[in-house]
């Protein structure tokens, strides 16, 4: 029961429609909220901050399946911390998202026959920011759309002034402390975008290719190496073999002949080789791999650049100005032709990194570039885990977090695009470096210039935190909702702007962590488990599903799927199956409303109520305390499948149903459980709101005459628990539910009425007769009144007179004809099953599927002997 059940308004019990249709009342309800500011912040407010940070969607992006799970979690998160009286933010924005906006607007460019180069850095950054404010962001009115209750007037832009100050501040002091430095390294580069990516934009996928395996060498100081990659040879600067492999020990700091060069080159010994691996022998190219430039630094090996920004061959000599694919097969044949080529072997699958963007495949390559020292930061990000000041959620995955924080390499912050946050760095005509600060003049004179690149998209992002509450300034807002309570995001992200929050906060904020929590959900899959792609057919427009069947029906089929840290599988028939729960709650809040619900005044004392008003309340309270544990531990999923089965079995099947007898009889009897009634719906609709919010604040409002469910109290559970009632309700369901089984196995029609006789006396189902009668449709028993089945349950003896209603002797026949199917299916798995050659051969899987038939046989047996007994003689 709920503390403010005295409080509340009359009821103005407005007529509702007979349907219930989404698109009638989703968009105006959600302008209601904005207006009225129901989402917004103030950080003046004396009450405790609730703060969660959206994941800033792309600039470019649309609403996407992936969106809308992860703002269903987060918005039903927000609104009810907001409904239990804590100042909520929910901070909105987008990301620039450099690549991906800078390839839009080039493919733009492109529709006109221009290049970015035709325009010039500064021209093409005003188109981007022309296309931003034209046709960028589309995704803030389709989160309208779905409900999200962010507080608009605070949204940011990654790129909107404010951010752009908190980045160079955030550089320079980096700079300054000597954790940012720049330094030729190995880089993912992308040749068709012409930039460094990070490692979260290469998608890795298992390519057709070739391994070649090769001969370096001459006579008794030959060596064979293998690669996917024989271009890359022209680059080689060392072979590779392990120190204690005594098949090379020979060979050993001796110089051999790199084929179609003039160069020999030195055989090396380095741990990094595995002994036991094709020839335990590895062609190093420092300048065009990551492990080999890790070899190449230990030895002082020379990095030889073979190829341009375009992945087209520089190196001298017959190659020179190939593609590099067009070099692969090109190089090969030449080592052929000198019967180098020891081994061939096509197709060879191995895993090759592309572009998240394009889909090109990406080339390591040594670049100069900005780094990150990100060791003492790294440091910082996982003792703040360990030492409890931030959990992770579920806490199994906080090893993958420490797998990564406890192993990250420096990381690469520079860009070469020209859409992002450009370094603040200029160098002067004689070598001079100058770090710019937001309040520090740039150099000016001849021969200054500044840093072309531009910052990773995460570098901007990874502020997110701090940046959006008004960092560097000290703003009110900073110190109200920083840190954030949690944080929810997806684990494919965890190691990659997470881990770059957890770093930048606690730097930026003196050893404050940016979030309490971290809850990690896992990623949306098709019904049969499979990853959504454009590729695969099975990608979903959410858009599409919330035209079809309402915004609530997606959200609670999101919700109803989330277990912490685990994939979520979505069909459209389970949207559907939401959409009938959205129904289901219209229609029995109707009825209610008809049949005398409401919240008028306080609830009458448990005294005037009857076994099943106390027994809903019980139910009620403990449903209370259930959801509010399963919110505090993000389980989404059981708290959601809690709500359903209690509103639909419990309250509408169940309560409804049973009180239906009460409003017909009227008087007071009705006037109490009416008022329960009201209550009971209050709170439901309450505890829903958060994931269903559109249709429960119809529903409540006019339930309730209150301004908005949005604003309402969160329920509280009173305490108030009743076992004795409870009992005496499950018990009335048990032989309510035993009779319907009883009817539906003698092929009853459910509106076919039986006489019958109840023996009630002694027990404490005898107040409930007449709902008994009502809800099995049985009449009283009559003169001529024949018990031909009797069941026993619940202390109770329920008698029924079948004489008129079913052919004894040919329900006997049907039986008895599906007794005979079911013991020969069952004879026949127990054969298979007792043959060792069989299940010798046999999958796992076909003797597991012979294993659940037996199982089946054995339920319908004994299904059919309960029936047969139950049968009147004939």
């Amino acid at each position: 029961m709920t503390e403010n059940a005295q409080q509340q308004p009359s009821a103005p019990h407005t007529e509702l429609p007979t349907q219930y249709a989404p698109s009638d009342v989703e968009g105006p309800l959600y302008e209601r909220w904005v207006e009225r500011g129901y989402f917004e912040a103030d950080a003046k407010s004396e009450k405790p901050p609730y703060t969660i940070v959206i994941p800033p969607p792309n600039v470019t992006g649309s609403l996407h399946l992936g969106h809308a799970f992860e703002h269903t979690l987060i918005d039903a998160l927000t609104r009810r911390k907001r409904m239990q009286g804590f100042e909520t933010l929910w901070q909105p924005g987008m990301d620039h998202a450099g690549i991906a906006t800078q390839n839009v607007v080039e493919r733009e460019l492109g529709k006109e026959g221009k290049s970015r180069h035709d325009l010039g850095r500064e021209a093409f950054v005003e188109r981007v920011w022309q296309w931003k404010g034209e046709s960028g962001g589309q995704i803030s009115g389709q989160m309208r759309r779905l409900g999200d209750g962010v507080a608009w007037s605070r949204e940011r832009f990654t790129m909107d002034e404010g951010l752009s100050q908190a980045v160079q501040t955030i550089f320079k002091r980096l700079y300054d402390d000597e954790l940012i430095y720049r330094a030729e390294r190995i880089i993912n580069w992308c040749p068709r975008c012409l930039t460094a990516i990070s490692d979260i934009e290469v998608e890795y996928q298992d390519d057709d290719g070739e391994l070649v395996s090769m001969k370096y060498g001459e006579g008794d100081d030959t060596i064979v190496v293998a690669t996917t990659r024989a271009e890359t040879m022209l680059g080689d600067t060392a072979v590779a073999v392990h120190p204690d492999d005594d098949r090379y020990k020979h060979l050993v700091g001796k110089e051999i002949r790199l084929p179609l060069t003039d160069r020999s080159i030195p055989v090396v010994a380095d741990t990094h080789v595995d002994p036991a691996f094709g020839t335990g022998a590895v062609k190093v190219t420092p300048a065009h791999d990551p492990n080999d430039f890790e070899i190449g630094q230990r030895h002082n090996l020379p990095s030889l650049t073979i190829m341009d920004e375009h992945a087209v061959i520089t190196a001298h000599g017959p190659f020179q100005g190939l593609d590099r694919l067009e070099a692969r097969s090109a190089i090969v044949a030449a080592l052929r032709a000198e019967g180098r080529i020891v081994a061939e072997k096509r197709p060879y699958a191995h895993s090759v990194g592309h572009c998240s963007r394009c889909k090109t495949t990406i080339e390591p390559r040594l670049s100069m570039q900005w780094w990150v020292k990100v060791g003492p930061l790294a440091k910082a990000a996982g003792d703040a885990v360990r030492d409890g000041r931030v959990k992770i959620h579920p806490q199994e995955m906080e090893k993958r977090y420490f797998d990564w924080v406890d192993n990250l390499h420096d990381w690469c912050i520079s860009r070469q695009l020209w859409w992002g946050h450009r370094i603040p760095v200029w160098y002067g005509p004689n070598g001079e470096v100058v770090c710019v600060g937001p309040d520090d003049e740039a150099p000016t004179g001849e021969g200054w210039r500044q840093d072309t690149d531009v910052l990773d998209t995460w570098f901007s992002s990874g502020l997110w935190p701090f940046s959006t509450l008004g960092w560097p300034e000290q703003t009110e807002s900073l110190a109200k909702f920083y840190p954030n309570s949690v944080l929810v995001t997806g684990y494919d992200i965890l190691f990659f702007w997470v881990a770059r929050m957890m770093m930048f906060g606690l730097y930026a904020m003196d050893g404050t962590p940016p979030f309490h929590t971290i809850a990690l959900h896992g990623m949306v899959r098709d019904q049969f488990g499979k990853k959504m792609s454009k590729s695969f057919g099975n990608a979903v427009n959410p858009l599409d599903w919330m035209d079809k069947y309402g915004s609530d029906a997606l959200r609670f089929t999101l919700a109803r799927g989330a277990n912490p840290g685990v994939d979520v599988p979505i069909g459209e028939d389970w949207v559907q199956g939401s959409r009938n729960f959205a129904n289901k709650i219209w229609n029995a809040t109707r009825f209610a409303l008809m049949n005398g619900a409401t919240v008028d005044g306080p609830l009458p004392d448990v005294s005037e109520m009857s076994a099943t008003d106390r027994w809903i309340l019980s139910r009620l309270n403990s449903v209370v305390a259930e959801v509010d544990a399963l919110y505090e531990d993000f389980q989404f999923a059981k708290l959601s499948d809690a709500l359903f089965h209690f509103a639909w079995d419990e309250v509408f099947d169940w309560y409804v149903e049973l009180s239906k007898t009460t409003f017909m009889a009227g008087g007071e009897p009705a006037k109490v459980s009416g008022r329960v009634l009201g209550e009971v719906l209050d709170v439901t609709l309450k505890l829903l709101h958060p994931v269903v919010p559109f249709v429960t604040e119809t529903l409540w409002t006019t339930l309730t005459g209150g301004e908005s469910v949005v604003i309402a109290e969160w329920p509280k559970d009173s305490g108030f628990r009743d076992a004795a009632a409870e009992k005496e309700i499950e018990s009335l369901q048990s032989v309510i539910t035993e009779v319907r089984r009883f009817r539906a196995d003698q092929g009853l029609q459910p509106g076919q009425r039986v006489p019958a006789r109840l023996t009630l006396d002694g027990t404490a189902l005898a107040p409930h007769e007449a709902a008994i009668r009502q809800l099995l449709r049985l009449q009283p028993e009559g003169d001529s009144f024949s018990a031909t089945a009797t069941l026993p349950v619940a202390g109770a003896t329920v008698a029924l007179d079948l004489s008129g209603t079913i052919d004894v002797a040919a329900e006997r026949k049907r039986l008895a004809k599906d007794l005979a199917a079911a013991e020969k299916e069952k004879a026949q798995a127990n054969a298979k099953l007792g043959n060792e050659a069989f299940l010798a051969k046999a999958p796992d899987n076909v003797v597991e599927k012979i294993r659940t038939r037996l199982a089946k046989a054995d339920e319908d047996i004994a299904r059919i002997h309960a029936q047969l007994e139950r049968l009147p003689q004939a």
